[in-house]
């Protein structure tokens, strides 16, 4: 019933949104890869399962350090014992329901952190001291990412003076760690490796001249790929394969989401994201067609990094005209942390059909795997969220929360629905036995919540309803000066959710 999320213009393109850095128990981390791979299918298009391999310049072995490299090696002699049954797991997973890759991750202080990926099966576990000597090595088709960049040089940063582009055509821009874009970005760095660094920032990059794509992963470490809110990416491409996915990674075809699926299509002179075009004598001209999941706050378009261009997102009312609509059912809160708390919803219509459902399930947050204290944690995140039925008239789901970390970082879940209606189309929310319909004109004024208990509760609450007007944005933009060599255009979207998307710049050669 899902409706393709095509490329305006070309239907023969689609994004998919996938996570291609994220860990389990195969290394050090928590879970196991088979649960991980059934959650991955639950709610992405494609995955990598990410293991860690080898840190080839790793701390000197002493009594300060000798817990850091103990816990490392323990876990990369994990990887290696059981590399082949991983790569069995992996390949089969491969269907057309999910898409796999191989991979696994090299710790450097020289060149700061990547992970290899590999539409290859053969990919042997190799041992380098390089990115390079990884890809070139392999003998495979293969890439790396660069990911958490935003460190110093030298502490698990990236060096931009040995960064090469041919390698390591994609940048990890934003994760769990938080985001790298620029240092003013949202999403600072508060994750025990240090604060975020200016020196390493994506647009740093940019102004040296490097040409790469975006991209978005969650470095969860407890068997939860794609956990929402962490970041996933996004990839346009022709077909859900490992061939048109790897390809289009290869090309740059990619952006990168924090949170909510907001669908992103950007040209330059009719060339999409990624692109390097050459100068051919004429203006720029940009094209964006975004839909978010929630209100848009703001769009702008880059150029050089220098905003040129904004769309104030608070200027979008409802217009009388709109026939389509999003809503978000949340659910989670409560005190319960050691015991899921289930959720079982269903949304159907009355006068009206749905147009697509967007899945925002999180699995419970593990960024710092420890040796200590982890009695349970490899259950952790069996946890089956799924969207168990879809039709145009009725959707239903199954979902498992535990209580927030604080008040200010949430571990609900949430589904969203877009649908087509008029203002007397009827809505009937059924969440654990509790029933309500209102009409989207009412669910417009305002939204609600329901306590399932008296006190310190697990609840669920359903957003306002929102219009087509307030989260789809299409426009154009034409420069006023015709770009030369080495010129780029990008844009960034935020939704007032504080969901964010950064998508990868055109590049003119």
């Amino acid at each position: 019933m899902n409706k393709k999320n095509t490329v305006k213009g070309n239907t023969k393109k689609q994004i998919l949104f996938g996570d291609i850095h994220n860990h389990c128990g195969i290394s050090y981390g928590y879970g196991s890869l088979e649960n991980a791979l059934k959650v991955a299918a639950n709610h992405l298009d494609f995955v990598a399962v990410t293991g860690h391999a080898m840190w080839p310049d790793m701390y000197d072995r002493n009594p300060e350090t000798q817990f850091v490299v103990d816990f490392h090696l323990a876990g990369f002699k994990k990887l290696h014992d059981n590399w082949q049954e991983i790569r069995a797991l992996v390949q089969e997973a491969n269907s057309k329901g999910l898409v796999t890759f191989q991979a696994y991750e090299m710790h450097s202080s020289t060149y700061g952190d990547h992970h290899l990926v590999s539409p290859d099966d053969s990919l042997p576990l190799l041992y380098r001291d390089s990115p390079k000597e990884l890809v070139v090595d392999c003998d495979c088709k293969a890439l790396t990412v660069a990911h958490h960049i935003g460190y110093p040089p030298g502490y698990r940063g990236i060096d931009w003076d040995k960064y090469d582009e041919k390698i390591t055509p994609l940048i990890e821009v934003c994760s769990k760690h938080g985001c790298s874009m620029n240092e003013t970005a949202p999403y600072p760095y508060y994750h025990n490796m240090g604060p975020r660094d200016s020196r390493n920032t994506v647009q740093r990059g940019l102004d040296r001249g490097y040409r790469f794509g975006f991209v978005g992963s969650t470095d969860h470490h407890a068997g939860f790929p794609g956990s929402y809110g962490d970041g996933k990416m996004a990839v346009v491409c022709s077909e859900k394969s490992r061939e048109c996915i790897f390809d289009a990674m290869l090309n740059r075809h990619t952006y990168a989401v924090t949170g909510d699926r907001i669908l992103c299509d950007f040209t330059v002179n009719s060339e999409l994201f990624g692109s390097i075009i050459p100068c051919a004598g004429v203006k720029a001209v940009v094209l964006y067609d975004v839909i978010c999941s929630y209100n848009l706050d703001k769009l702008v378009l880059y150029k050089n990094y220098k905003p040129v261009h904004i769309v104030e997102g608070l200027l979008l009312q409802p217009k009388s005209t709109d026939t389509k609509f999003k809503f978000r059912v949340e659910m989670g809160w409560g005190n319960n942390q050691d015991t899921p708390f289930s959720w079982h919803g269903k949304v159907s219509l009355e006068k009206g059909k749905f147009i697509s459902v967007e899945p925002c399930f999180r699995g419970v947050s593990v960024l710092a795997p420890s040796a200590v204290d982890t009695d349970g944690f490899d259950s952790v995140n069996d946890l089956d969220d799924k969207i168990l039925e879809q039709t145009e008239e009725e959707i239903s789901w199954q979902c498992y929360t535990v209580r927030n970390v604080s008040p200010q970082h949430a571990l609900t879940n949430a589904v969203v629905f877009e649908l087509q209606g008029d203002m007397d189309t009827k809505v009937c929310i059924t969440i654990n036995g509790f029933e309500k319909t209102m009409t989207i004109e009412a669910l417009m004024k305002c939204g609600y919540s329901n306590e399932m208990q008296y006190f310190h509760s697990q609840a669920f609450k359903v957003h306002p309803i929102i219009t087509e007007s307030q989260y789809h944005i299409t426009g154009d933009w034409t420069d006023s000066v015709i770009p030369e060599p080495e010129d780029y255009y990008h844009m960034e979207v935020f939704s007032l959710n504080g969901s964010c998307a950064f998508v990868t710049p055109v590049y003119f050669k």
